[in-house]
């Protein structure tokens, strides 16, 4: 079985349900240990802490990068020496395998 960071997201415009919140459980083992899965299981959230701005801006340029060529874009919270990141599938009100590909390949910037 490919790791999540190997795989490739699929496009999703709705019509299929979100997780359930045991393979969300299950999906979030394989993520870093500060992955936040939201009490309502409908997002997934990193808080990311950098040295300076530059380092900051790197990073989100980096994973803006990824969140295009997955075409699966994150919300992000973005200031000196941070970044938020929350994923979350809009087309389906809540988690999608995409959220947890997308999330691994930022775990291995």
């Amino acid at each position: 079985m490919k790791e999540l960071s190997e795989k490739k997201c699929a496009p999703c415009e709705g019509g299929v349900k979100p997780l359930k919140p045991a393979k969300v459980k299950l999906l979030r083992k394989q993520l870093h240990k500060d992955w936040k899965i939201a009490k309502d299981s409908k997002s997934l959230t990193r808080s990311l802490k950098f040295k300076d701005f530059y380092r900051t801006m790197s990073f989100v340029n980096a994973l803006g990068h990824i969140a295009n060529t997955e075409d699966h874009h994150p919300d992000m919270e973005v200031g000196y020496g941070y970044c938020r990141v929350t994923f979350s599938t809009h087309a389906i009100g809540g988690l999608s395998v995409n959220d947890f590909i997308c999330a691994a390949k930022l775990d291995r910037l």
